[in-house]
């Protein structure tokens, strides 16, 4: 039990200051000098939009211009959030339903406070940061909180009260059927969230892939033999501990399914495991999630970070990307001889760009720094939307020669592969753009080519000789099944170059001129976010074209 469950009293929520703060921030956890208490923590994306509807919509504005009118702009949000005019008004931002909700989260965030002090009030069983986790995670459940905003009815009781009552029943009925305990949070919780608390933990990529594929061995026995088992366990009990005997069957179901097409790389290159093993995998997934479902983790601000790593980032805005020239050209960075490749690229493309008239940087600039599509640049620059077009596939094309010039994979594919799997094929960084796609060129291979490249290269390193003894092959036969597939994931790799070097001539591009754009932003004080006018971005643009010519110039 955490130490702050054994205070006599939740910590005291303080009040916010004004209605921003209400709508804008979520409250945190900290402590001094072994003393618990919760400050409130603004929400910079909902402060924005919070501005952003008050300079743009007249009856926000008037909203928050009288005083104690907390209720109207709270339905205010409330309305956008489940009935939003299908009109976007040019200044609003396309994800303003999502941020209206996250205004009405906000605003939920001292109900789910109080609904948690007063179930903790009168039941102690659990922690009262524990009740508090679950009403967070109920209002951040969007399906459910949507279904409760559409089904209010403001003539029974005010907003917070209803939700407030929701929680409280919410919090009670988890604690009736032991929602939370720690077997069931391991069986039931979501593969996204059991990844994401692994990975808040520290635990290896690697590792991961193996304890998620644990967890899927081990649910439906430890389900058939303790949840729905009636000689054991009645519905609405209480969900019992797993014995050894349900770790070891769980391994066995392990180790039999390594091979499978479906199974991650990871799991299939990895040795077999014992029911000790597995036991200690399910627990290490407990004190993660455990974690991970703390009120610290669940507020708007961690939720919306999380999201932005499976988005594009807004091309709205300019953000601080100083050191973002230095991406991956093609992840070629793998290779013993990466270093001197990569900077022989980057240079090259550097040459490239020093050959460009300031037009053709103009054109650039907008459509990869700004983010504006080609009929705004037409707009912008008065030029047609072809020969923006045709400018801008002809230095794209000058740059793709460039990269397929000093690529040349007929010179290190081969070492390439033999390589990866003697040193890293065990253990493969699915993030680096070669490695994933061999892994996904493994999981095309043949079972039988599968089996003898996890026993030969995997972690168990067996030598071909015992490979053949073990499966019934011929040593010829091993050697050659090694031969074909080290061939076919060569031709993989180089099946695949043309397409990576289009995305990252793509991605350089984009890079380079979106930290040009920055850099003027913030030498110029100006921002491209919400209604950026045509003379604020010419500014801007102006000011890069300036930095650009001091450049090439040598100043």
């Amino acid at each position: 039990m955490s130490k702050s469950s054994n205070q006599e009293n939740i910590p005291r929520l303080p009040e916010r200051l004004n209605d921003s703060d209400v709508f804008c921030t979520h409250f945190i956890l900290k402590t001094d000098n072994y003393h618990e208490f919760f400050e409130w923590k603004n929400d910079t994306r909902l402060k924005r939009n919070f501005e952003l509807y008050k300079k743009n919509n007249e009856v926000f504005a008037q909203f928050c211009s009288q005083s104690n009118d907390i209720i109207n702009i709270l339905e205010f949000w409330r309305d956008l959030a489940i009935d939003a005019s299908p009109t976007v008004q040019q200044w609003e931002r396309p994800d303003r339903k999502q941020l209206a909700l996250g205004h009405v989260r906000s605003y939920l965030e001292t109900s789910c406070y109080y609904a948690a002090r007063e179930v903790w009030s009168k039941s102690k069983i659990r922690s009262w940061d524990d009740y508090l986790s679950s009403a967070r995670i109920f209002i951040h459940n969007y399906d459910k909180i949507v279904k409760l905003l559409k089904s209010y009815d403001s003539s029974q009781a005010s907003l917070k009260t209803y939700i407030e009552n929701i929680l409280i029943k919410e919090i009670q009925n988890q604690e009736d059927i032991c929602k939370y305990s720690s077997w069931r949070l391991v069986v039931e919780k979501s593969e996204i969230k059991l990844r994401e608390a692994l990975e808040r933990y520290g635990i290896p990529e690697a590792k991961i892939s193996q304890y998620i594929f644990g967890r899927k061995c081990f649910e439906p026995v430890y389900k058939f033999n303790k949840v729905q088992n009636p000689m054991l366990r009645r519905s609405g009990d209480k969900w019992l501990d797993p014995d050894s005997e349900d770790f070891q069957a769980a391994a066995e179901s392990y180790n039999a399914e390594k091979f499978i097409s479906s199974a991650p790389h990871e799991v299939s290159a990895g040795s077999n495991i014992s029911g000790e093993q597995m036991q200690a995998w399910m627990n290490t997934c407990i004190d993660a999630l455990r974690k991970y479902e703390k009120p610290t983790i669940y507020s708007s601000e961690d939720i919306d970070q999380k999201r932005k790593k499976n988005k594009q980032q807004d091309n709205d805005g300019c953000s601080d990307d100083s050191d973002s020239e230095d991406i991956s050209l093609g992840a070629e960075e793998s290779d013993s001889e990466a270093n001197p490749r990569f900077e022989e690229t980057k240079s090259a493309f550097y040459k490239e760009l020093d050959r460009l008239r300031l037009d053709q940087h103009q054109i650039l600039l907008l459509y990869y720094g700004a983010g504006l599509n080609q009929k705004q640049i037409e707009i912008q620059l008065q030029v047609s939307q072809s020969a923006i077009s045709r400018r801008l596939n002809t230095i794209k094309k000058k740059l793709l020669n460039t990269l397929i010039q000093k690529s040349q994979p007929d010179r290190w594919v081969r070492n390439y592969v033999v390589e990866w799997l003697h040193k890293s094929f065990q253990s493969p960084r699915n993030s680096e753009l070669l490695e994933g796609a061999l892994v996904e060129a493994v999981q095309e291979l043949d079972y039988s080519e599968r089996q003898v490249l996890f026993l030969r290269y995997g972690d168990e390193k067996v030598n071909e000789q015992n490979i053949a003894n073990q499966i019934g092959m011929s040593l010829l036969e091993v050697n050659a099944i090694i031969a074909v597939s080290q061939h076919k994931l060569q031709a993989h790799l180089i099946k695949e170059l043309p397409h990576w070097e289009k995305e990252c001539v793509e991605e350089w591009l984009k890079s380079f001129y979106h930290s040009k754009i920055s850099a003027a932003c913030r030498t110029l004080n100006l921002s491209l976010e919400g209604e950026a006018t045509s003379q604020i971005i010419d500014k801007i643009v102006e000011e890069c074209l300036q930095n650009l010519t001091l450049t090439e110039k040598g100043e």
